[in-house]
């Protein structure tokens, strides 16, 4: 068994699927729209075979809290880019295009080399090797 995707709702899902084109390398497909429900979404499938949909409605609400916090549900993606010096070039990348880092990059206490950043609509994406 795995996992087929995971789902966000997002308000501009077009700046949201070029940030994870841009800096993950994934496939932006599609658009799909169902006017009845006022429902949009695109998938953006990347390398291993994951997938991501970013939906829109215009009835969902903007719930942003503050990103510094942590909260119940879920809390980020991660992406695995190889090694400690793509972790390190890539948080560099974002932080130079005005993207959030949240962590820049470091050795966890559980041994995990990563870096936190923020995509455009405030999800917590993690960069690690």
């Amino acid at each position: 068994m795995k996992i087929e995707h995971v789902a966000i709702w997002a308000k501009d899902i077009d700046k949201v699927c070029e940030f994870y084109r841009k800096y993950f390398g994934g496939v932006v497909h599609p658009i799909y729209h169902n006017p009845a429900k006022q429902f949009t979404s695109r998938f953006v499938t990347f390398e291993s075979g994951a997938r991501l949909e970013v939906m829109h409605r215009p009835d969902i609400c903007l719930t942003t809290g503050n990103a510094n916090e942590e909260h119940l549900g879920f809390v980020h993606l991660s992406f695995s880019v190889g090694s400690k010096e793509e972790v390190d070039r890539l948080t560099r990348q974002m932080s130079d295009d005005d993207i959030r880092v949240l962590g820049e990059p470091r050795t966890t206490g559980d041994g995990y080399y990563e870096s936190v950043v923020l995509d455009p609509e405030g999800n917590r994406v993690e960069i690690t090797i």
